[in-house]
């Protein structure tokens, strides 16, 4: 269960550069499309350009400029890991982990020539399996080496409430489609028939002779658990999914789940707070197990097992998996190259260690510095803002902006790196053998956490990951190394650019903290009320009115955003637009600025600002998005979020009558 709220979650992509030895400009306005007017549709005028120039390639179901920047980055580790294959690293360094994992990743001959070998044995212990009691002593067994099937999460992070300690979380899973509604909604019975027939693709490849009845047997039980999970919006109700039990209240509550063996297999000793995220799916779900058939659950633990397991087989197994998740699902046409699939292997699992290679290669420390300035602008911006609200009282500023000061800021990467010394990477075993002993680590580490203070130190992303985020329970803001690039940041541009860019990401994440999430937190990371009961009542008030704008939004025929589901997310943009607005609107006071390339300083930001969600996607990944992401659609945190500033209207001559315009009693005013 992880609390961090991210900008967004970016995939892989192809990437245009500048000519060697000219410098772009800060503001490229062949991103332009000027055939468009900015007073008619602003994406589309901001960035059509742009599309045009970077068409939706076939392994690609969404391209935008996070993309572009992830495969500058996938590019340079990927420089830095061919460097290493022939090394003589010492066995049990991080050099040998890295290159062994990037070989094995590449070596699909291997592979290919095993087949579904590697995985048999571990098909077999479920298949022999003879009671429910043996079932759940297997899966947890099989958690701990590294091939979890279980059916629902588990994991141990921050307690919300005392965000000092690590207490284990229980929450809803199992679903391999990844959201309740493919399985519920009729619009969706495409996609389950498609999810079936994969399944039985692959439990053919394993030569498992009743691969229908198996794939049968799964949906039967995802359907179930399908129909028992709560909402995307529930489960954004953080008072709701926080409910402490002790150990033996679970296992009292939910005996037919198996808790107690997991917890005799895990090591786990009695507890006496685990936080229940959904304690109604919990409940039913013990019922449904209580009547289910000892063959459908082995089914469905076997096919799980297979599914997650495609990516370390043989190339039919991959393709198989590619098939449905990546091209039916999401539009794709292509499966990327190999050498793409093969360095996010050791990218994922050694994340921190090639972090570590790669800002001491490619990340300059004076862009930290410069970073840091500007988060310090951003804050005081924020302080300003808090300072002049008409709907917030006295005391409840207070202790906003308390919280404001206690803003823990990451940048570029962590003081102290992961160690990875226990983790063993060994050449002599199958690539699934070694992938399953990096998950069984991981899985181990998390656990060894449980009942210990917080380490806040962590971050939560990688130093070359393109994202950011907020973590409430540590109060934090983080930018990883990877983002602090064009057309987010770059250090020779104009002011008005980097605010509309990076400027916005900061504010973004500094706005979580005050979401409809985040405003529940304290400057400790706890949860706890620090809101008097008028200024909450008008907070959500403002909330609702962007729920409405963006649930008024049609992104496919017949298919609404989800204003809701998107609440945080959106209230995110709304804070970073304005407050960066605010702390250019400063920088200039210091340092004026005239025209450029004939554009004036606000018109500057908020181009910069829809260059960074320029984007091409499919009609696929467009629903698939609305159905999964909690952040709005590229287009709409463009379109739909400016269309609350007047002086995005005033930019641009914007006024009513224009489609771009919104009348003021329509729109809000939050930060």
């Amino acid at each position: 269960m992880k609390k961090i709220f991210l900008i967004m979650m970016a995939s892989m992509a192809i990437v245009s550069c500048a000519p060697k030895g000219e410098k772009a400009p800060a503001l490229d306005l062949s991103n332009l499309d000027t055939t468009v007017s900015p007073k008619v549709d602003f994406y589309k005028y901001a960035t059509g350009g742009w599309q045009v120039k970077n068409p939706l390639r076939p392994e690609f179901s969404r391209f935008g400029s996070f993309d572009v920047i992830s495969e500058t980055n996938q590019k340079q580790l990927n420089e830095l890991f061919e460097s290493m294959v022939d090394m003589k690293a010492a066995k049990g360094s991080v050099d040998q982990k890295i290159s062994d994992l990037y070989k094995m990743a590449l070596d699909s001959t291997t592979r290919n020539e095993l087949g579904a070998k590697p995985i048999m044995d571990d098909i077999a212990r479920i298949q022999a399996v003879t009671t429910k009691d043996e079932l759940w002593h297997l899966l947890a067994k099989m958690s701990l080496e590294g091939t979890g099937t279980g059916f629902y999460g588990s994991g141990v992070e921050a307690d919300l409430a005392n965000s000092d300690m690590q207490v284990l979380y229980l929450g809803q899973g199992g679903l391999g489609m990844g959201d309740r509604d493919y399985y519920l909604k009729e619009e969706n019975a495409a996609l389950k028939e498609g999810y079936q027939q994969f399944l039985v693709k692959i439990l053919n490849l394993c030569g498992i002779e009743n691969a229908e009845d198996i794939a049968a047997k799964t949906m039967e039980v995802e359907n179930n658990i399908a129909e028992y999970s709560w909402t995307r919006e529930q489960n954004r109700n953080m008072t709701a999914i926080y409910n402490p039990m002790s150990s033996e209240q679970i296992f009292a509550a939910y005996p037919n789940l198996g808790f107690e063996i997991d917890c005799e297999e895990l090591g786990i000793p009695a507890q006496e707070k685990i936080i229940v995220e959904q304690p109604s799916f919990f409940e039913n779900f013990d019922k449904y197990i209580a009547g289910a058939d000892l063959e459908t659950l082995k089914a469905y633990a076997l096919a799980h097992l297979v599914s997650g397991s495609c990516g370390a087989l043989s190339d039919d197994f991959y393709t198989a998996s590619w098939e449905f998740f990546s091209h039916q699902m999401a539009g794709a046409q292509e499966q990327k190259p190999r050498w793409k699939r093969a360095m996010q292997v050791p990218n994922g699992l050694l994340g921190e260690a090639v972090g570590k290679m790669y800002v001491e290669r490619y990340f300059p420390e004076s862009s930290k510095k410069k970073m840091l300035d500007l988060v310090e602008n951003l804050r005081a911006a924020w302080k300003e803002h808090i300072a002049a609200l008409d709907w917030m009282s006295d005391s409840t500023k207070v202790r906003a902006q308390e919280k404001l000061d206690a803003f823990t800021v990451k940048i570029g990467y962590p003081d102290k790196w992961k160690d990875y010394s226990t983790l063993n990477i060994d050449p002599e075993l199958t690539y699934y053998e070694n992938l399953k002993n990096a998950s069984a680590w991981y899985m181990k580490d998390n656990l060894s956490k449980l009942g210990k203070p917080t380490d806040k130190t962590e971050w939560g992303m990688t130093p070359q990951t393109v994202n950011a985020y907020y973590n409430p329970t540590t109060n934090e803001i983080c930018f990883p190394a990877g983002i602090l690039q064009k057309p987010f940041f770059d250090p020779d541009a104009d002011a008005p650019v980097n605010y509309g860019g990076i400027g916005v990401v900061i504010g973004h994440e500094m706005s979580h903290g005050f979401d409809d999430q985040g405003s529940m937190f304290d400057a400790n990371g706890n949860m706890a009320n620090w809101w008097t009961a008028e200024d909450k009542e008008k907070f959500d008030a403002k909330g609702e009115i962007l729920v409405k704008q963006f649930d008024a939004v049609e992104v496919l025929p017949g298919v609404h955003a989800n204003g809701r589901y998107t609440l945080g997310e959106n209230i995110g943009d709304h804070g970073g637009l304005s407050i960066s607005y605010s702390a250019m609107q400063n920088a200039l006071k210091a340092h004026p600025q005239g025209l450029i390339d004939g554009l004036t300083p606000d018109q500057r930001f908020y181009l910069s600002y829809a260059t960074v969600w320029a984007q091409n996607i499919t009609d696929q990944e467009k629903a698939r998005l609305t159905n999964m992401d909690p952040h709005s659609l590229a287009e709409n945190r463009v379109n739909v979020s400016l269309r609350n500033f007047q002086t995005f209207f005033d930019a641009f001559d914007i006024k009513e009558g224009d489609p771009m315009f919104r009348p003021e009693e329509e729109r809000v005013h939050i930060w």
